[in-house]
């Protein structure tokens, strides 16, 4: 199976404006009220918009987009976790 594909369709500035997003989401205070578990639905939405936005209006472009804005939320919990950020030393 061939994978390139992914290579030549993953969109970084989409990743890198979803993490941004979701970064300022989780830690402001204004956006309290939104809930952890919409995040990842609120940077798929927002990297399918964008990808719609950059590539223009295809079902291609769309889906790429929002498969990195999901791409973004991975990133975010990789450097979570290598950087033991918001990391619970109770348990």
């Amino acid at each position: 199976m061939d994978l390139n594909f992914i290579t030549e369709n993953f969109v970084p500035v989409i990743v890198v404006a979803c993490v941004l997003v979701g970064y300022i989401i989780k830690s402001t205070p204004v956006f309290a009220k939104v809930a952890n578990n919409y995040i990842p639905l609120i940077v798929t939405v927002l990297g399918a918009i964008l990808g719609a936005v950059m590539n223009g209006l295809t079902i291609e472009a769309i889906v790429y987009g929002a498969v990195s804005g999901l791409a973004s939320t991975g990133l975010h919990q990789v450097f979570s976790q290598l950087l033991n950020i918001n990391s619970d030393t109770s348990k």
